[in-house]
């Protein structure tokens, strides 16, 4: 379909963003006007047809690396990070569907009763059939980050572009929240972000883009219609990739 009298840039994304973006002003757990204001953006963009996949963190609910740093048993700990990231993607369903948003949520390990087992082939026929697709559980493995299973379940899906959903709006040289000459960056290769140790996603995502020469995208989920015009092809945030 087109779009403000063109076509959009790119026909299939994944979407990445923390647990913590749900937590809005509630201070813990799901704050439901912010899972009502990704939804609507996530609405346009489905209108539009744009073929989508999400993936959400946990840390909004439980942080199995932070118990592990205290004593919990590493693994436990990370099993228990994915069952949180199953919650807030049911969340995310929820809203979506009662704007009318067929979605479906995967996950990694098997929860028949809440959610569909994660399957590629079927993840592509929902996304061809104009279903919006949350990807939940991470990989399904401890020690691996949602970070890493958002690049993986954009590799696998043959998504066009991976965007990555922050409180600020791209990459910069320091933490601006907490260091005001912190530098934006509109530009950054893969093996810059390595080098230069920018925490954008953990190294084995960055790796796993750069080998696959998958694009990322950094930008401000707070900024109303930034997801538009991402896809639209528009300058938006930091864009990571071969240079």
């Amino acid at each position: 379909m087109p779009l403000d009298g063109g076509k959009p840039k790119y026909r299939r994304i994944l979407l990445k963003f923390s647990g913590e973006a749900l937590i809005g002003e509630v201070g813990y757990g799901i704050d439901p006007k912010v899972v009502q204001q990704i939804a609507l953006e996530l609405q346009e963009l489905n209108r539009i047809g744009i073929e989508i996949g999400l993936v959400v963190g946990g840390g909004n609910i439980f942080r199995g690396a932070g118990l592990a740093a205290v004593g919990m048993d590493r693994v436990t700990g990370d099993h228990m990070g994915m069952l949180a990231t199953v919650m807030n993607a049911l969340a995310l369903q929820d809203a979506l569907e009662r704007l009318g948003v067929f979605c479906r949520v995967m996950s990694a390990i098997r929860i028949n009763e809440v959610c569909e087992d994660y399957l590629r082939r079927r993840a592509i026929r929902h996304l061809e059939k104009g279903r919006l697709v949350i990807f939940a559980a991470g990989t399904g493995n401890p020690f691996f980050t949602t970070d890493t299973a958002a690049s993986l379940r954009a590799i696998e899906i043959g998504a066009e572009l991976l965007i990555k959903a922050t409180k600020v709006d791209g990459v910069y040289s320091a933490d601006p929240l907490v260091n005001s000459d912190a530098q934006f960056i509109s530009r950054l290769s893969y093996d810059q972000v390595i080098e230069r140790k920018l925490a954008v996603m953990d190294t084995t995502a960055i790796i796993m883009c750069r080998d696959h020469s998958l694009p990322l995208r950094v930008f401000d989920m707070h900024k109303a219609g930034a997801l538009t015009h991402i896809v639209k092809g528009e300058d938006v945030g930091t864009l990571v990739s071969r240079e």
